[in-house]
């Protein structure tokens, strides 16, 4: 089954036809889309509260994979073999929690105070007239999401060259147009629709090219036989040590602290059909996880050499396997669906930090007690945008990293930051704004050095000494100052609505 070392693949017209069609489609969703973001900033950041379970489901699916799932993990498992499941297991496990139980409290808090952003809900949690919760905040958001931007469109550009044959600069910026001209038109109506879309391209494709592969190959038994040759432990799930696995199960622990996914439980119109969400995103994420970590096995099976992988590099395995194997119109939606991975978490990271700017610096602090049409603030917003799309660009061209380590530095640093602050404010009347600023600083902080110290680095993935730095230093300085003298009357009442 080896192949040659190859650079490009040439495009197909069918393929092109096949993403073309994909893209007037999430284009002309931005366009309808327009008219309702532009009513004003519940509309564009948070599609005024209205959207249905099965839209909020695959939204917060799809826009919590991004190409770490399709470019990276499918790279991840061609190069480590099955250890790779662990690294999906944890993610899937927290969303359930996330779903079931603390999505439920997040929306009907945010609700009762008309909180549209996460520095939102923070603030008026803790009554902070000070405003340093909202400025940390927006703060941490920005110095993560614009590298976790920055991935998505790096991973564009490998999408567009290994497809379609074009130069990877070329691709990055056509990735960037494309998530520039829906998200500034439709805003989070529009990026939770094409979210759903998205979804199905990229769960048929997840599923169809392991499933033909494997059959081309001769059966799953010759695909067997052939890894068993290559590395008996490459099909051991429990060939990592222990740091390894325990690493990529805390990959989950960066959920609960992602704004681009808990704003989606935010936007459901009942917080009670988050039960059916839960159900409908859990069997889709399964799915999807299912199949990419086949597709880096039955790669490794096919290319056993990685300079028979275009460039040499395991993130352009997915679609070069694709065009090896599938019909060229099959082959346009693999590109669609790699792209909708990308696209689904560039959309929805460029509305949260776009938010921050407009909505939680300008609005609410810059311009505090003035009178702002909601026009100026969403024309302001789409503005916002397009400044991020370009400050990301220069950021991705100068990036060095790989896909997938680049991406899970920005999660584990957004999971520690916000993560153990939000769930302790949500659940726990105690904590105190002190021991969320705590929280916030003790996550980034921990994040930063364990990543950039080679030793700590590789004794475990940062996000897991930073998530439970963050949450002990939380607990510690709120058990240290005096308690905020309003959180166990809004918790009780949360709490009612919760039960109900």
């Amino acid at each position: 089954m080896e192949q040659a070392t190859q650079t490009a693949v040439q495009a197909d017209p069918l393929a092109i036809l096949s993403f073309v069609f994909y893209l007037v489609i999430i284009l002309a969703i931005g366009i309808l889309s327009a008219k309702f973001s532009s009513s004003g900033l519940s509309e564009f950041f948070l599609a005024g509260r209205k959207l249905k379970e099965f839209v909020v489901a695959l939204s917060a699916v799809v826009s919590g994979r991004s190409a770490w799932l399709l470019i990276g993990v499918t790279g991840m498992a061609y190069s480590i073999g099955a250890p790779a499941v662990w690294a999906v297991t944890g993610y899937i496990t927290a969303e359930v929690f996330l779903f079931a139980f603390i999505g439920k409290r997040l929306r009907r808090y945010t609700s009762m105070m008309d909180n549209l952003t996460i520095p939102d809900f923070f603030e008026s949690r803790f009554k902070d007239k000070s405003n340093i919760l909202r400025i940390l905040s927006v703060f941490i958001i920005l110095v993560f999401l614009i590298p976790y931007v920055s991935a998505q469109f790096n991973a564009g550009g490998k999408t567009f060259s290994t497809s379609f044959g074009v130069s990877e600069t070329s691709g990055i910026l056509l990735t960037a147009l494309i998530v520039l001209a829906y998200t500034a038109l439709g805003g989070f109506m529009a990026v939770s629709l094409t979210d759903m879309i998205q979804a199905f391209f990229m769960i048929i494709a997840l599923l169809a090219l392991p499933i033909i592969a494997i059959v081309h190959a001769g059966g799953w038994g010759e695909i067997l036989r052939i890894l068993q040759d290559f590395n008996p432990r490459f099909l051991d799930p429990f060939a990592f040590a222990a740091g390894g696995i325990i690493g990529f199960l805390g990959i989950g622990l960066g959920s609960p602290g992602n704004p681009h996914i808990l704003v989606r439980y935010m936007s459901v119109s009942d917080p009670r059909a988050l039960r059916k969400s839960c159900v409908i995103g859990t069997v889709w994420n399964v799915l999807m996880a299912w199949g990419a970590v086949f597709i880096g096995l039955v790669g490794r099976a096919y290319y056993r050499r990685i300079d028979a992988i275009p460039g040499g590099d395991q993130e352009n395995l997915f679609p070069f396997l694709a065009s090896e194997h599938l019909h060229p119109l099959i082959m346009g939606m693999v590109t669609a669906s790699i792209l909708a991975a990308i696209m689904s978490t560039a959309d929805s990271q460029l509305l949260v930090a776009s938010s921050g700017v407009v909505r939680d610096i300008y609005q609410k602090i810059a311009a505090k007690g003035r009178s702002i049409s909601q026009k100026k603030l969403v024309f302001l917003s789409r503005a916002v945008v397009s400044g991020l799309v370009v400050t990301a660009l220069i950021l991705g061209f100068a990036a060095k990293q790989y896909v997938f380590w680049l991406v899970l530095f920005a999660w584990g640093g957004l999971g520690a930051s916000f993560g153990p602050p939000l769930l302790l404010s949500l659940f726990w009347k105690r904590t105190t704004k002190a021991g969320v600023v705590a929280g916030f600083v003790s996550g980034t902080a921990v994040t930063i050095v364990w990543n950039q110290v080679s030793f700590l680095k590789n004794i475990i993935y940062e996000l897991v000494p930073a998530f439970f730095v963050s949450a002990l230093l939380t607990v510690i300085i709120s058990l240290l100052t005096a308690p905020p003298e309003t959180a166990e009357e809004e918790l009780k009442s949360i709490a009612a609505r919760y039960r109900r």
